[in-house]
């Protein structure tokens, strides 16, 4: 699996501020309610971050030889979805509120109660942090190269060297 990039998350966060945005200026025009996620969202959102965290440092202990029973490759693949999950729905999160409290902003002048605003705010922050702990356990489950080996990495198997001149050699790319 590659590796989340991050220029695809912002690229991705952008594009879903911008979405937010209109949706904030469309609710505002026509006296709706503003599509904002409740702050009780950050339990939900921890949760989450607290699993990703939990279980990648279970795959890093793993990695750097401190467990040493073996590690079920399923969950280590789990994890691995899961902290690239947390990024792009963080991105998500992210992007949507920040464009709502960008939106929030130009208002902030003419109302007496900023809840919105700082909700948006804080939400955005969860979004970030979601980024952030889903990026970093990204990287815990990165299986780094044998010494000596600059190719290959624990677990894979090795490439097949052809015996005979006529004989193809296995190219597992």
């Amino acid at each position: 699996m590659k590796l989340t990039n991050p220029l695809l998350l912002l690229v991705i966060g952008v594009a879903v501020g911008v979405l937010g945005w209109l949706a904030a200026l469309l609710t505002t025009r026509y006296s709706l309610n503003t599509p904002v996620l409740p702050v009780t969202g950050l339990i939900t959102m921890g949760v989450i971050v607290a699993l990703t965290l939990v279980l990648g440092v279970r795959v890093l202990r793993w990695r750097n030889g401190r467990k040493k029973t073996m590690l079920n490759p399923i969950l280590a693949a789990w994890t691995l979805v899961l902290a690239q999950a947390c990024a792009y729905t963080g991105a998500v999160l992210l992007g949507w509120h920040m464009g709502i409290f960008v939106d929030q902003l130009r208002l902030w002048n003419l109302r007496s109660d900023q809840s919105l605003t700082w909700q948006a705010l804080i939400m955005a922050a969860g979004g970030l942090a979601m980024i952030v702990v889903g990026l970093v356990v990204e990287r815990f489950c990165r299986i780094p190269p044998e010494d000596g080996d600059a190719g290959t990495a624990p677990g894979l198997q090795e490439k097949r060297k052809p015996k005979t001149e006529g004989e193809y050699a296995y190219r597992g790319d």
